[in-house]
């Protein structure tokens, strides 16, 4: 049904299409003024709405700059807040977002802000850091970074893909040209040459801009305490999974491998939990009959469940969340690591 709704709405994914590459040639042009700061920019973004793996990639970057002052900037969706705001231990992710939570509680020792309006979040924060990191930043052309990584998820870049309100392309496929680096996300473990090709054909003259990445699922980490648990200890346990991702289908696919049986409880991205999604949640797992189980859900959901009110109905059960990360393609790793590196010394020098 909802397919046949979508292609319903490609008119207006026409009109869509038409603004957008109006806008883009507007500030090609420059008859919209774009901005660009002195200090070492890198924006992290993607074509579609959701689900192509930027915080794991955000998270690599702040490992590989490590001897750096770094901030993160990210337009906090979701949050009830506006403006500019730095994540503080009162932060919740109502006040700024789920991911931007996720960055502070991961790396006390990191900056980390939002601001729906670029331009104004690194004037903010340029004097005092020595890179800035912007989390899903690549359509927000009043800022130009100085180095962009452009995310594309694995299958879906061999699919049909549609511009918004149709699809869930936020711009046309051609706006790659304007990124440094074109990332392959959530790849096959063992990519072959093949499937290497195939999607390297998508990206005409931009060949030694090309790399890929899988997933790697971490340990368990349990949601209130710091106890952490193996995946293996899933054989023998009932699954309830909670998701509000974008794309929960290869998570679901990698604990199918351990647990013989898992109940979905999967709602959209970014989505608020309720006392009632949680209540339908515990009501579920207690009633259910397997003597071993367990509740797991991501990182990024996992923010969204320190609210006073959803701890209480959680605290006195097994909630576990699971972090990932992201693995460049071994053959490439070091060229991929050294033009990031390149591009913030030169900067830096410069500046």
């Amino acid at each position: 049904m909802i397919k046949y709704v979508r292609l319903l709405l490609l008119p207006f994914s026409v009109i869509y299409g038409i603004v957008v590459v109006l806008r883009n040639k507007l500030y090609d042009w420059g008859i919209f003024k774009s901005h660009r700061f002195d200090i070492p920019v890198i924006c992290v973004g993607n074509l579609v709405v959701g689900g192509s793996g930027k915080s794991p990639v955000t998270e690599y970057l702040v490992h590989l700059l490590g001897d750096y002052k770094i901030a993160i900037l990210s337009r906090g969706y979701g949050r009830d807040t506006k403006g500019f705001l730095y994540a503080d231990k009162t932060s919740t992710a109502k006040s700024i977002g789920d991911e931007p939570l996720q960055f502070y509680h991961k790396f006390p020792q990191l900056t980390v802000a939002v601001c729906e309006d670029r331009v104004k979040g690194v004037s903010m924060l340029r004097e005092r850091h020595d890179v800035i990191i912007l989390d899903d930043a690549f359509q927000h052309r009043r800022l130009n970074p100085g180095f962009s990584i452009l995310l594309f998820e694995f299958q879906k870049l061999l699919e049909w893909q549609f511009l918004l309100p149709a699809g869930n392309m936020r711009e046309p496929f051609r706006g790659y040209k304007r990124a440094d680096i074109l990332l392959v996300t959530k790849s096959p473990l063992e990519i072959g040459s093949q499937q290497k090709n195939q999607c390297a054909g998508h990206f005409k003259h931009a060949a030694d801009q090309l790399f890929f990445s899988s997933i790697a699922y971490k340990e368990l980490h349990d949601l209130y305490t710091t106890k952490v648990l193996p995946v293996n200890i899933l054989k023998h346990k009932k699954v309830f999974l909670l998701t509000g991702i974008a794309n929960p289908g290869p998570l679901f696919d990698y604990l199918s491998q351990f647990a013989p049986a898992i109940e979905h409880h999967d709602y959209p991205d970014h989505h608020s939990f309720s006392s009632g999604n949680l209540s339908k949640l515990v009501k579920a797992f207690r009633q259910d009959p397997a003597k071993e189980k367990i509740i797991i859900t991501t990182e990024k959901d996992a923010q969204r469940l320190f609210d006073v009110t959803i701890r209480e109905l959680l605290l006195d059960l097994p909630v576990f969340y699971l972090p990932i990360q992201i693995n460049i393609d071994a053959d490439y790793k070091k060229t991929f690591d050294q033009k990031i590196l390149k591009y913030v010394s030169d900067t830096t020098r410069d500046r």
